[in-house]
């Protein structure tokens, strides 16, 4: 069940799990401002149960631990005089909190979130991460954002951003700590704190999934995430950029050059010595708690796949625009993908096929496969009933063209459309036009020719969006049926990837050998069909 413990956790729980060898920097952390949750982190605790401890509890728990009288704690803290507070002083600040029925963090002006308490003293490795924003009251502040957001889901991954200046904090928390532990001949590497992120996991993936009702499950494609700020301490970051500029470099997409991977690179390079002078150890106590820029909710992409016909000779597979100026009014793609955007709520999407045909070549038989990716989708569950509904409505919608086998696909099942695309053979079916009288024997030589390999220059009709190159294809067999003295049809099985229409031109000399060539006559192509693709993908449905 979210939030429960197990046995073990329960039995830790009825001691304290700190140490009396934790006892002195516990002093230490508490007295320079850490909270109990970051003071848990540096001394090592590293199971879920403590943290997960209403935070009043927990302060109250590890106050009684470091008790030395009756009612009063002794803090040393290097550097400053020894100094007495009362218990009951600080157990005030966090009744005073919560008095109000508000809980702990509301909403500013801005629309950010943040303490309204001014006597609540805010964490100075933290900064009030642990002590504001774990408690339920927020985690419903969130759950309300995601459950308004209209997204579609059975279960999420959780994120955080925090502001790149906490590593700097946490830092130079490290370094005390190691140093008083280092008078009791005891050792703490930086791999011995609890990280903070994992902290706040173990907090809040209960809380969240007992509130919305669904598992945490890392990879889930619903995510949800936090981005927090802290603009009262930005500028903890700044000395590095001096001591360590080659780590800090602009960006694209980004707003500061201290982004947390760039920090963290600089404290792993800058001397301990050199971080002392610039950085005070402990760091100071802030006076606010970070602010929560955004909460955002985002689903992954999802894909559709399927294949199309294509029977009008007057339609591009994609929107033809020529210099910002649209050309023909629609396209294979939208009127495929618009409906897929309605119905799965989605911002945008990509559309990809096996290969394209011209505007005015018709796709028949069993048609083209085509994959849709649909871009952040709000609706993901669909029964098969369902996509064949939307099917019909696609198919209804125009008679320019049809699309079968639509389903749902995994992204890694993409990559089947697009495999051995060069080995794999289309069937074409082309109207013929020659100069020249013909006569059925000056055309059946054609139907001998197996394998015939061609040598294609890119054609001068793509040669604004391809590369200039030669490329071999190979053209598998062809079947010819007469027409008249000028006309005849030609069935061609050819290597994916042959430009048919310069196959039967000649493109000025740039496909050899071509059908004029080899029928000695000029020959041009009046229609072309695509008949056949043969890429076994998506799998076939039962109608």
């Amino acid at each position: 069940m979210p939030g429960s413990f197990s046995l073990g956790e329960v039995i830790i729980l009825n001691m304290f799990p700190l140490s009396e060898e934790n006892k002195y920097v516990a002093q230490v952390l508490l007295n320079t401002g850490t909270c109990p949750r970051c003071i848990l982190r540096f001394c090592g605790v590293d199971f879920h149960a403590p943290y997960r401890l209403p935070y009043k509890e927990l302060l109250h728990d590890l106050q009684k631990f470091l008790e030395t009288e009756k009612d009063e704690l002794i803090l040393e803290v290097p550097n400053l005089p020894p100094k007495k507070i009362r218990l009951q002083e600080l157990e005030d600040g966090i009744d005073n909190l919560s008095q109000n029925g508000e809980g702990r963090s509301s909403e500013t002006e801005d629309g950010s979130i943040g303490s309204k308490n001014s006597n609540f003293t805010v964490c100075n490795v933290c900064l009030g991460i642990l002590q504001e924003f774990c408690e339920k009251e927020f985690i419903k502040k969130v759950c309300q954002k995601v459950e308004t957001s209209g997204f579609e889901f059975t279960n999420l991954v959780f994120s955080v951003s925090f502001p790149p200046q906490l590593s700097v904090r946490e830092h130079a928390a490290w370094l005390l700590v190691k140093q008083e532990m280092g008078k009791q001949s005891l050792s703490l590497g930086r791999s011995d704190v609890v990280q903070l992120k994992e902290a706040y996991k173990w907090i809040t993936h209960p809380l969240f999934s007992e509130e919305l009702g669904v598992p945490i499950d890392g990879k889930s494609l619903f995510e949800v995430s936090v981005i927090f700020a802290h603009p009262e301490t930005v500028e903890d970051c700044h000395f590095l950029g001096a001591i360590c500029p080659d780590c800090f470099k602009p960006a694209k997409n980004k707003q500061s050059v201290f982004t947390r991977m760039a920090v963290m690179k600089a404290l792993n390079k800058i001397k301990e010595e050199d971080f002392r002078k610039q950085f005070p150890c402990p760091p100071n106590s802030p006076k606010a708690v970070c602010t929560v820029l955004e909460i955002e909710c985002a689903h992954g992409a999802v894909f559709v796949a399927g294949r199309y016909n294509k029977f009008s000779r007057n339609l591009p597979q994609t929107p033809w625009i020529i210099d910002g100026e649209r050309k023909l009014e629609s396209s294979v793609e939208e009127l495929i993908s618009d409906h897929l955007l309605t119905v799965f709520k989605a911002d945008s999407f990509n559309f990809s096929s096996s290969g394209r045909e011209d505007v005015d070549v018709r796709t028949l038989g069993n048609g083209r496969p085509f994959a849709v990716e649909l871009v952040n989708p709000h609706r993901v569950h669909f029964t098969s009933q369902e996509m064949k509904e939307l099917q019909q409505k696609i198919n209804k919608s125009s008679d320019k063209i049809q699309v079968r086998d639509l389903q749902l696909v995994t992204r890694e099942a993409i990559g089947h459309m697009k495999e051995g695309e060069e080995e794999k053979t289309k069937t074409y079916s082309a109207l013929i036009w020659t100069n020249k009288a013909i006569q059925i024997e000056d055309i059946e030589f054609l139907n001998d020719i197996k394998d015939l390999k061609i040598d294609q220059k890119t054609p001068l009709r793509v040669l604004h969006r391809r590369p200039l190159a030669v490329r071999t294809r190979v053209i598998h067999a062809m079947e010819t049926h007469f027409v008249d003295e000028h006309h005849f049809r030609l069935c061609l099985k050819t290597q994916a990837g042959t430009y048919i229409k310069e196959f039967v031109h000649g493109d000025f000399g740039r496909t050899k050998p071509n059908i004029g060539s080899l029928m000695n006559v000029t020959a041009d192509i009046l229609e072309l069909d695509v008949e056949s693709v043969d890429v076994d993908w998506p799998p076939a449905l039962d109608e």
